[in-house]
């Protein structure tokens, strides 16, 4: 005797299966690349503090960290399964071709966007405001751009930090002379040795850079903004389904009050160091969290 009920199983299990194979076969780029193979690649820096860096046992943590994590759990619910993390490791320079390549999925570190860089890449909304200020040696007569005239100022390379600089020094006639370091760690050691007058960057990974290695009572962070550096999250370009997933999740993040949460952790409580960065969020950071949570018309 048949049991009633097997066949309109068997047929609602046969619906299912082709409804979930329709959908897989309708992902494209990372979203595909995910369900394909259960992970999603996220790019790390190993000293951009505290968005991107390692700690004392290895594994990647910062700001842009959390943000990313939270990406590849709503990328994991998009898809219908779990995800894991695979990391690699990033540098200034190597950044834009990992994500151009496909060798990660996700960016997760300091990085500007802008009109130059949306040509090749995919940004998030905006993480982070920050701009290129510099950090000298308690004592130093550097206070301003203008006092580097023939000095040594060190910049890491691949940022927007050495453009600004470059270009300072042409127009103003400063001669300076740039020291361009891997990575901003190599940079601050430059500092730190003597190598370089000054070290310019991000004034927000300067504050990190301090706080990590406590020493905020050597250094100080000195002289005017000399450019504007608004982070994002960098990812594909022309990856529509990965662009749609990020910017709902960036606004259910903003409503729900994680990006402010993400953002009281590293910048405001005690990072893994013991020390403080202790930078409130800025004005214009509030209103771009704002203007995420405004639904259009």
């Amino acid at each position: 005797m048949r049991t009633p009920w097997i066949k309109p199983l068997a047929a609602g299990l046969l619906s299912a299966w082709l409804a979930c194979t329709a959908h897989a076969q309708a992902l494209t780029g990372v979203l595909k690349k995910a369900h394909e193979t259960g992970a999603v690649t996220i790019g790390y820096r190993d000293a951009s503090i505290p968005f991107s860096y390692v700690s004392a046992r290895g594994e990647p943590i910062g700001y842009a960290i959390d943000i990313c994590r939270a990406l590849v759990d709503a990328i994991g619910e998009e898809i219908g399964r779990e995800l894991l993390i695979k990391w690699q490791p990033v540098t200034s320079e190597t950044r834009f071709n990992a994500v151009t390549s496909g060798q990660v999925d996700l960016e997760c570190g300091s990085t500007t966007s802008n009109l130059e860089r949306q040509k090749v890449v995919g940004f998030s909304p905006t993480t982070f405001v920050s701009g290129t200020k510099l950090m000298v040696k308690n004592g130093s007569p550097v206070k301003s751009f203008r006092d580097l005239v023939g000095k040594r100022v060190g910049v890491t390379a691949g940022t927007t930090n050495e453009k600004t600089l470059r270009e300072l020094s042409d127009k103003f006639k400063l001669n300076v002379q740039l020291v361009v370091s891997r990575d901003h760690a190599e940079s601050f050691a430059q500092l730190a040795s003597g190598k370089v007058d000054a070290f310019a960057t991000d004034d927000v990974l300067l504050y990190g850079l301090l706080a990590q290695n406590k020493a905020q009572a050597d250094y100080a962070v000195v002289g005017e903004f000399l450019s504007y550096e608004p982070y994002g999250i960098m990812y594909r370009k022309g990856d529509a389904p990965l662009a749609e997933v990020v910017t709902k999740t960036f606004a259910t993040l903003a409503e729900d009050g994680d990006l402010t949460r993400f953002y009281t952790r590293w910048f405001l409580r005690r990072l893994p160091s013991g020390v403080s960065i202790n930078l409130p969020m800025s004005p214009q950071l509030v209103t771009i969290f704002q203007a995420m949570v405004v639904k259009p018309e």
